[in-house]
């Protein structure tokens, strides 16, 4: 990747100064003022150079932090819509071009080689660029807490007939580094308190690097009663602190430690390679959770050691962070695990949800199974889209996930 860093830096130098050339155009030829394009060019370049200055001054020791993820949902809300304004810019210059040539050659003289840019092809341009423009700004000011509870029925031949009905309540991605609203925040708790579930379990990411990420919501998040089945957890990837730099490998160790720590402060069993067995009279199902396995990412999961002590007849839920766990490991596993709880995608907190009709996000691209439930021989993930953000200070299309899972005997 490093050999081609300048290459990929200068093309992204170009495409940045043809989105800005052109959106100033669009501007200028949509707009009669003549100041509107001079204050829109001090405004991105305002823009730009906090974005420049943030991410020139990443301290990899913190990692992100509040102005990181300002900068990078600024980068998405300018940068997106001047692609779209560029794509239709440059395809009015290319009919242009050719327009002229055969003017040429048909040998019209009297008009210019290029005509004048059409207002309305300018004017079209900036509508276009205003649908990723005003969602984006949805994104980072309403929809990154606009919390949605999903309800799932799931279906088994094999449940223990005491357990016919059984509720569960998913939860995962808290990235409590990322959290900014204590009311929005304590109405999601009150979410999860409302749906009366039978277990209650959190699959991952519990911070985005640092144990001290949590320390102002703990009281918050304590608020999360107790089912009668109980409360577990288990790791997510960022939950390893592997993702920033560190003074001395004490230093990391320490704050993993307090990592695990954080699940038994807010009531949480946490589950490091390991399984329960929860019982109603005398039947009983395996809760099984893993540490984070991931195609890409950490595998600090051992299934094999995990499911010491479960029968294959036993019936499974199964939580790992990582859906890839599932589609590389768990779905063909002679185990049987009949249901995998897991997270980590957020629907890449950005893309379109039209039930029963459309579901598209580019994580798509890299996760096939990546938000909602997924099925194999009645082998199931469900992937929830996680309860808080990273990265991009926002939700565009795919929102916060309380999920609720009924499993039903059929």
């Amino acid at each position: 990747m490093r050999p081609f860093l300048p290459l990929i830096l200068f093309i992204t130098g170009v495409v940045a100064i043809l989105a800005e050339i052109y959106t100033f155009q669009a501007v200028r030829a949509a707009t009669k003022s003549r100041w509107a394009p001079w204050a829109y060019l001090a405004i991105s370049l305002l823009i730009i150079a906090y974005i420049v200055y943030v991410f020139m001054h990443f301290d990899r020791k913190e990692g992100q932090n509040k102005q990181s993820l300002l900068a990078m949902g600024l980068l998405l809300i300018t940068f997106l819509p001047k692609i779209i304004i560029t794509i239709v810019m440059l395809g009015e210059d290319i009919i242009r071009f050719f327009g002229g040539l055969i003017r040429m050659f048909l040998g019209d003289t009297k008009q210019p080689f290029l005509q004048d840019r059409r207002r309305f092809v300018s004017l079209t341009a900036l509508a276009l660029a205003a649908i990723p423009f005003f969602s984006l700004l949805y994104g980072m000011t309403k929809g990154k807490y606009n919390f949605k509870v999903r309800k799932q029925t799931i279906t088994y031949p094999d449940l223990p007939d005491n357990f016919d009905g059984m509720t569960i309540t998913q939860i995962s991605d808290v990235h409590s580094g990322s959290l900014d609203n204590v009311e929005k925040i304590e109405y999601a708790i009150d979410l999860i308190n409302e749906q009366k579930s039978d277990i209650i379990l959190f699959t991952g990411d519990i911070v985005n690097t640092h144990a001290t990420e949590l320390h102002p919501w703990i009281e918050t998040f304590k608020r999360i009663e107790t089912p009668p089945m109980g409360k577990f957890s288990v790791l997510g990837n960022h939950d390893y602190g592997e993702y920033v730099d560190w003074p001395s490998p004490k230093a990391k160790d320490d704050n993993f430690a307090a990592i695990k720590d954080l699940h038994r402060q807010i009531n949480f069993k946490l589950m490091l390679n390991e399984n329960i067995k929860l019982k109603k009279g005398d039947q009983h199902i395996a809760l099984i959770g893993v540490e984070n396995w991931g195609h890409n990412f950490k595998k600090a999961g051992d299934l094999i050691k995990a499911s010491v002590g479960i029968d294959k007849e036993d019936f499974k839920i199964l939580m790992s962070h990582d859906p890839s766990h599932w589609e590389y490991e768990v779905q063909h596993h002679p185990n049987n695990y009949h249901l995998t709880l897991s997270g980590h995608t957020h629907g890449m907190q950005f893309g379109i949800e039209i039930p029963g009709f459309l579901k598209w996000s580019p994580v798509q691209y890299v996760y096939k199974q990546w938000a909602g439930l997924y099925n194999n021989a009645k082998r199931y993930v469900y992937v929830n889209r996680g309860f808080g953000f990273h990265g991009y200070a926002g939700r565009t299309g795919i929102w916060p996930e309380i999920t609720v899972i009924t499993l039903k005997k059929g």
